[in-house]
């Protein structure tokens, strides 16, 4: 593990060929972009590096992501976003061949139900007005419904009671019914802190049930191989970064991957994680205080 800080460490980065970046805790938080990222991918462009997101956050779909690089004056383009929502949806559609007939329950926002759209999938849940309701549910107002073959879970900040209880119905009666979760974040980063990621989601049925889902996003295989499928040219692990905020997704999906990691300090991972008796034992490859700091080398040749 290598510190980062000056400008001739820093430049030891450009020797890459492809950056993987996290969102939230990296380039922004919240709403808020991190000083100095909209320079770094600039500057990383300038050096003809190809630049790929890949984010857990499953609220967004590409398209909305987009949207969002695009109100913040980043450069980005929908092909280079991978979030865990896009790759649930290609999960669905390619591993567990959904036909047409087969739909899924959702627990999440509107970047599932896009992505699932655009791979053809039906769903129900999510939005849906029915299942935002407050108050009590019971029994007699599920219906039976043995055309839902999965449940995903995603954050969702309108999760209630009607929503869980619908969904547990769903995996306990349908036979085979899938439990998946877009990706097993404990917590998000906000602009004043931390906020519930989507395994706080899933956490209720995964105790009811006492299993676990299969979850698609960092730091598992699953997200990897989307990227390197989807990947017009080739893929060089060995010339490949991943550039994150947390240990126990952006590094462990690197290490896993084969890619080499750069852990940034302006999200989740505090420096006790790294250093210390109780250090985490994941271990990235260099250690760096933010993107700001690739910024340090705008000009360089």
């Amino acid at each position: 593990m290598a510190r980062l800080t000056t400008p001739e460490e820093i430049s030891k980065l450009l020797d890459y060929e492809t950056f993987l970046f996290d969102c939230d805790g990296v380039l922004w938080q919240g709403d808020v972009l991190i000083p100095g990222a909209k320079e770094a991918l600039a500057l990383l462009r300038q050096h003809k590096k190809r630049i790929i997101f890949v984010t857990n956050n499953a609220t967004k779909s590409r398209k909305a992501y987009k949207k969002k690089f695009d109100v913040l004056g980043i450069e980005a383009y929908e092909e280079e976003v991978f979030g865990s929502a896009y790759a649930t949806a290609v999960y669905c559609s390619t591993v567990l061949n959904f036909k047409k007939e087969d739909r899924v329950y959702i627990i999440g926002m509107s970047g599932i139900e896009e992505e699932l759209d655009a791979e053809g999938i039906s769903h129900t849940g999510g939005s849906d007005p029915a299942d935002l309701q407050a108050g009590p549910y019971t029994l007699d107002q599920f219906t039976d419904d043995p055309s839902i073959k999965a449940v995903i879970v995603g954050l969702d900040q309108y999760l209630n009671y009607t929503k869980i209880s619908k969904a547990l119905q769903y995996l306990v009666r349908n036979e085979g019914c899938h439990f998946i979760a877009t990706n097993s974040d404990s917590t998000y980063p906000a602009a004043d802190g931390i906020l519930p990621g989507a395994g706080s989601m899933y956490a209720p049925l995964q105790y009811i049930l006492k299993r676990s889902p299969v979850s698609i996003g960092k730091p598992n295989k699953t997200m990897l191989d989307c990227i390197v499928a989807k990947c017009v040219q080739h893929f060089d692990r060995k010339k490949s970064i991943m550039i994150g905020d947390r240990l126990d997704t952006d590094v462990k999906f690197g290490i896993d991957g084969g890619i080499d990691t750069c852990l940034v300090m302006t999200g989740i991972a505090k420096e006790a994680d790294i250093t210390g008796p109780n250090a985490s034992p994941i271990k990235p490859t260099y250690v760096m205080a933010s993107v700001e700091c690739l910024a340090q080398l705008v000009g360089t040749s």
